[in-house]
C-alpha cells in the first residue's frame, strides 16, 4: 500500500454502494408514490443535496447521511414555512407511523431503517423556488436554486480528472470523524471554489485541500483539529520526501483511517 492507494481505496469504500443506493431508490420512490397520492397540490417534488451530488457518505461511516428531498407546493407562497412543515410531518406520520419523525427546522426529518429523508418543504414563483429563510429563523422565505453547487460540481469535476467527488468524500470522511468542523455544504462549496494548481492524482489534491483550508472564524477547539490535520499531512509529506512510504501511510491513517 501506500498513501495515495489508501486515499483510493477510502474514497471507494466510504461512498454509498450500488446495492444501498438500489434500496434508497426504492425507498425515494415509495416516498414519491405516497406523496402524490396523499396530497393533491403538489407542483413538484424531488431529491436535491449531497445524495443528489453523489458526494454523500454511506451511513456506516456518517450516522447522519441523509436524503434531501423537496417538496414544491402549488398554494405553498400563501402560507408560512411552518405551515408546510406542519403538513409535511403529518403526512409522515400518517404514512410512516411506525419511523421515526420530528421537526429539524427548516425539514421534517424522517427516518427509516436504512436512511434519514428530510422533507423540505418550497413553493415555485414564475420559474424561482423559495424555501425556508435561515436568517428570518425560517419563518419566512427566500429564493434558492438547488441545482447551481451541483452543476458547479459537475464541471468542476470534469475539469480535474474526475476527481473531485473523491476528494469531497474524503474531506467529509474526515470532518464527520472530527465532530463536524466545517458544514458539508462549507467542505464542498470550498473545494469547488478551490484551484488545484499541478495535482495530478488524489493524494496531491488532498494535500491541497488540506493545506488551504481557513480556520479564521473557527472556534478554538476547531482550529486545533484542522491544524492537527496539517501537521498530519506536512509529516506524511516529509516521510515521502524521505523515502519512507510505510511511515507515511501510517501517518495519514491517523487522518483518515
Amino acid at each position: 500500500m501506500s498513501v495515495l492507494s489508501h486515499l483510493q481505496n477510502t474514497a471507494d469504500s466510504i461512498k454509498i454502494q450500488d446495492s444501498e443506493r438500489t434500496a434508497i431508490d426504492t425507498s425515494i420512490g415509495s416516498l414519491s408514490y405516497k406523496l402524490g397520492s396523499y396530497f393533491n397540490n403538489i407542483e413538484s417534488k424531488f431529491v436535491f443535496g449531497s445524495y443528489d451530488r453523489r458526494t454523500i457518505l454511506r451511513r456506516s461511516k456518517d450516522p447522519n447521511s441523509d436524503v434531501d428531498y423537496m417538496v414544491v407546493f402549488s398554494d405553498g407562497s400563501s402560507w408560512t414555512p411552518q405551515t408546510l412543515m406542519n403538513r409535511l410531518k403529518k403526512f409522515a406520520e400518517d404514512k410512516y407511523s411506525r419511523s421515526e419523525i420530528y421537526q429539524s427546522s427548516p425539514t421534517v426529518v424522517l427516518e427509516l431503517n436504512h436512511i434519514k429523508f428530510e422533507l423540505a418543504p418550497a413553493y415555485s414563483s414564475w420559474g424561482t423556488l423559495y424555501i425556508p429563510a435561515p436568517a428570518s429563523d425560517y419563518s419566512q422565505w427566500i429564493s434558492t436554486k438547488p441545482n447551481t453547487l451541483k452543476d458547479a460540481l459537475n464541471e468542476k469535476n470534469r475539469n480535474n480528472q474526475y476527481l473531485i467527488r473523491k476528494l469531497v468524500r474524503l474531506m467529509k470522511y474526515w470532518n464527520v470523524n472530527n465532530g463536524k468542523v466545517y458544514s458539508s455544504y462549507e467542505l464542498e462549496k470550498y473545494v469547488i471554489d478551490k484551484s488545484f494548481w499541478l495535482c495530478s492524482n488524489l493524494k496531491e489534491y488532498f494535500y491541497s485541500a488540506v493545506e488551504g483550508l481557513e480556520t479564521w472564524n473557527l472556534a478554538q477547539y476547531k482550529k486545533d483539529k484542522v491544524n492537527r490535520l496539517k501537521e498530519i499531512v506536512a509529516k506524511t509529506k516529509d516521510y515521502e520526501r524521505n523515502n519512507m512510504p510505510i511511515s507515511a501511510e501510517s501517518e495519514i491513517k491517523k487522518a483518515i483511517p
